[in-house]
């Protein structure tokens, strides 16, 4: 027996067949035409069972780019399932009505909802729905499942999750309706109910599968817990073809994509309260990364389908991978959040911080697959992510690639920043690279720093410098670029790297004050060491939030934020600090007169770093040409400088 034939075993979803376990619940991407057809299709040459497009509107009143209320979506979801079906991954899609979760732009549609109650994510007291707005928005949804049926879909996935209309039906927290939709759980139910059997009517007869996706938690104060969840997903057993658990709402979004922060399967709790008994397969989703982890949940019994959205924006190939018995090949995803959901918050398209590739799939190739007419030899300065990523594409395509690094690990500041408490997960790309380069032959030195001659003399085809960067030690803060900051060099002031094994260890004692000029995750990774070590502490920052310049922090730092809050610790936005002192710390607004004065027995510096440009700019008078990537061009981001390594390593 094979390690994961209980996982490669097909599932029947009622009258769809899928040919293994691994699936990949719906999620938006910012994707449209040609890149989302190439983003699911490389999922489904990479082996996966089954894909769900994302929550796509079934009515006016419900914002999206492919409107299922109007025939006009046909031609490109006739496309897409005819591109997918040549794959063998069966395809879904998500029917869904935003209710009052929808953004407020200008010119949208109004709001509809069960009750005059507002989602976090639009702040618009939304209209509580007539009897003729429900019939009408049940008859859209039937009609939409007919579409996708005619277009040669396999089936729908109705979305009654993470606080959307169907969701704020069945919620008693948003729930206040007083007539047969609101109160008893059997009237909150009665919308979702004539949902499912409108379509289910509408495409009875064929080889049409209608699933449901319920909350298994929501996180909104008085709302649905799994109990309650376990009575509905029981009283819609015999009319779902599948059940799809997930958790959360914009009340709570983190715990919609739940980070790093979060253990792995953090959702399985939850769920063993609703699977048992339930005839109609189970899909699960929440930070399920590995085929052992999958393979345990369906060998238990506790869950039919797996999905594994993030692992498999990571690595589209995991599926075949693991059938070639080639688990070590698959690149890890690392759970920050800050290239997926992150960057489509943000930038409104999806990325991801490990896969260069991710949404990119109509341009590129997961790995290059052009080989090199003339391999040259390159040698690389550094061994931090851009390095090591820069180090494996051009190895991949025939270069003879020599990499140098000068501490006695690889990582660079990611393996700085795996070492803090709730961060292990970002080692696992560093360490999924290095075992890379050992498969392809590069050599690779440790303590190993380097100076122009050495280079000079290796006579490199190429030079790639990834040398990153280190802690200022000047006391500069942005907000007073001209000065440096009083008492910056007393001995209880330290910056962060001091704290993961690089600098003099810190005498902890408090209270302590983080000040964090950046607005990245160094100053959270510092106070959670201060907290664990039993010190009171207090972040200052210019920013007026924590983690303000991380890619979307509620999805980012919202499980960070709220383990910082329930410790002794306090949060002091849109200061700087004025001064140090040798038990104190003085802070203000500035362009104001405001100032205050804390207690601080330590002092930590969260600020900007020095690029490491010493040996660029020493090879530029020696007339030797390299090339930069990754933080030493100023950079402070894992996902700029896996990406640029990848991108300079497909070009050279």
């Amino acid at each position: 027996m094979g390690l994961y034939d209980q996982l490669f075993e097909p599932v029947q979803v009622g009258p769809v067949t899928i040919r293994n376990r691994i699936v990949r619940s719906p999620h938006s991407t910012g994707l449209g035409g040609e890149p989302l057809i190439a983003y699911h299709e490389a999922r489904g040459r990479g082996g996966v069972g089954m894909s769900t497009i994302e929550a796509t509107s079934v009515h006016p009143t419900a914002p999206g780019p492919l409107p299922l209320w109007d025939d006009s979506c046909l031609p490109f979801l006739t496309e897409l399932s005819s591109r997918i079906r040549a794959t063998g991954m069966k395809l879904f899609i998500q029917l869904y009505h935003p209710g009052a979760g929808h953004a407020a732009a200008a010119g949208s549609p109004e709001h509809w909802s069960a009750s005059a109650v507002p989602n976090p994510m639009a702040g618009i007291v939304p209209i509580a729905m007539t009897q003729a707005m429900i019939d009408d928005v049940v008859a859209h949804f039937a009609a939409a499942a007919r579409r996708c049926r005619d277009a040669g879909l396999d089936g729908v996935d109705i979305h009654a999750s993470s606080g959307y209309l169907i969701h704020e039906f069945l919620s008693p927290a948003l729930n206040k309706r007083q007539d047969s939709y609101g109160g008893t759980l059997e009237n909150r139910m009665r919308f979702l109910r004539a949902v499912l059997a409108a379509v289910r009517a509408e495409v009875a007869g064929g080889d049409f599968a209608v699933g449901v996706r319920l909350p298994n938690e929501d996180h909104v104060p008085g709302g649905i817990t799994a109990a309650e969840s376990a009575k509905i997903a029981a009283a819609i057993d015999d009319e779902a073809d599948y059940v799809s658990l997930h958790m959360g709402a914009y009340w709570r979004f983190h715990k919609l994509i739940a980070p790093a922060d979060d253990p792995l399967g953090v959702e399985m709790a939850a769920n063993q309260v609703i699977a048992p008994g339930l005839q109609s397969p189970v899909m699960v989703v929440g930070r399920i990364m590995t085929l052992d982890h999958a393979q345990h949940i369906v060998a238990s019994g506790a869950a039919q389908m797996v999905s594994m959205v993030r692992a498999l924006i990571a690595d589209p190939n995991l599926v075949n991978k693991a059938r070639r018995r080639e688990e070590a090949r698959i690149r890890p995803c690392i759970g920050s959040n800050m290239g997926c959901v992150g960057q489509l918050m943000t930038h409104g398209r999806m990325s991801c911080v490990v896969n260069h590739t991710a949404a990119k799939e109509d341009q590129l190739s997961f790995d290059p697959e052009d080989r090199v007419a003339q391999p040259k030899r390159i040698f690389v300065v550094g061994g931090g992510p851009a390095g090591l990523e820069f180090a494996r594409t051009a190895a991949l395509r025939g270069h003879e690639v020599e990499l140098h690094e000068a501490a006695q690990r690889l990582g660079g500041q990611v393996a700085i920043a795996a070492s803090a408490p709730h961060r292990a997960d970002l080692g696992a790309i560093v360490s999924w690279l290095a075992d890379e380069l050992d498969v392809l032959g590069v050599r690779v030195h440790l303590n190993s720093p380097i100076e122009v001659a050495q280079i000079r003399n290796r006579n490199a085809d190429e030079v790639v410098l990834a040398t990153g960067t280190t802690p200022r030690t000047d006391g500069f803060q942005l907000s007073t670029p001209a000065v440096p900051i009083a008492g910056f060099d007393l001995p209880h002031v330290h910056s962060s790297w001091d704290f993961f094994g690089l600098g003099a260890p810190p005498r902890l004692v408090g209270p302590a004050v983080v000040y964090d000029d950046t607005g990245s995750f160094e100053a959270i990774s510092v106070a959670d060491v201060l907290l664990q070590a039993g010190l009171s502490v207090t972040m200052v920052s210019r920013h007026d939030g924590i983690g303000a310049a991380l890619p979307y922090p509620p999805v980012t730092v919202g499980a960070a934020k709220e383990r910082l809050y329930s410790g002794d610790f306090d949060f002091i936005g849109g200061h700087y600090l004025r001064a140090i002192g040798e038990d104190s710390v003085e802070v203000g607004v500035l362009f104001t007169d405001r100032v205050r004065h804390l207690d601080a027995a330590l002092v930590v510096l969260v600020g900007y770093n020095e690029p490491n440009r010493e040996l660029a700019e020493g090879l530029a008078e020696a007339g030797v040409g390299c090339h930069l990537i990754g933080d030493v061009r100023g950079r402070n981001s894992i996902l700029s400088a896996i990406h640029a390594g990848a991108a300079l390593g497909r070009t050279i």
